[in-house]
């Protein structure tokens, strides 16, 4: 299998250290815009669709592998030798396993509430429910399936998710733009037992405190790992605190970033 061409969505400004920001599972690039043009637009980011999503190829395998393949040849695409990484949710998961397969090329690693060890239990449930696929007759049904779930986020935030997410299917009816077998298979990735952050990368560890997704024992092996080395910070939100809190994870995310607090 030859690693993906992924389809790059590209936000700030050319010159700068490059940022890599990698969605969670069923998303998309394009759900970083509004961080990127508020809290980054003096940084080139770059903010692929990962395998499976949005307009990237679809085809499998869809391993955690594959996708650190597909972001370290993109990587090389683009002429980026080191970046700061960010990842939410799976995308955190794939970040991690990034640095640690490619430590000299991440600078920095920011985890957003990432999915990382979960129990196989709750994973196998979420896997199923992603096995019959999801559409919609139209636009309106499409936003109140999406507010049902994104029950903070900002009407601007479901407004981009339609304009963004949404295609139409050869039988008319809108659907989510993902392949619902690579999310099936992404929860099957996110039950593998955790391992911690390499040690030489900084890492910022920033947990949803009303998600409950960030296991305890995670918490602690990346302490022992990286002692000083490691960033906590915690933000009132559910799981897609950068859609919800979109102020405070981007000013988070600018202050560290930026060579702030905890920033090397």
């Amino acid at each position: 299998m030859t690693d993906a061409a992924l389809h790059v969505h590209r936000y700030g400004d050319t010159a700068g250290d490059p940022v890599v920001m990698l969605h969670g599972v069923a998303g998309h690039g394009a759900r970083w815009r509004r961080t990127a043009e508020r809290y980054l637009a003096d940084r080139p980011v770059l903010a692929p669709d990962l395998r499976g999503h949005g307009r990237s190829p679809h085809e499998p395998p869809w391993t955690v592998e594959q996708h650190v393949s597909d972001l370290l040849a993109t990587l090389d695409l683009e002429g980026v030798e080191r970046a700061d990484l960010v990842g939410h949710s799976y995308g955190g998961m794939i970040a991690l396993h990034l640095a640690r397969a490619a430590p000299r090329r991440v600078r920095r690693l920011v985890l957003l509430d990432p999915a990382i060890g979960l129990d196989p239990a709750k994973a196998a449930a979420e896997a199923r429910g992603h096995m019959a696929p999801v559409s919609f007759g139209d636009v309106a049904e499409a936003r109140a399936a999406r507010v049902a779930r994104w029950r903070e986020a900002p009407d601007e935030a479901v407004d981009d998710e339609l304009a963004e997410h949404l295609q139409h299917g050869a039988d008319g009816r809108l659907r989510w733009r993902y392949e619902p077998a690579a999310i099936v298979a992404a929860y099957s990735e996110m039950a593998r037992p955790h391992v911690p952050p390499p040690v030489d990368v900084p890492t910022h560890l920033v947990i949803a405190a009303r998600a409950d997704l960030v296991r305890p024992e995670f918490v602690v092996d990346c302490r022992t790992a990286l002692g000083p080395g490691l960033a906590i910070s915690e933000i009132e939100a559910g799981h897609m605190l950068y859609v919800d809190r979109l102020d405070e994870t981007g000013a988070l995310l600018s202050e560290w970033l930026g060579g702030g607090a905890g920033g090397r």
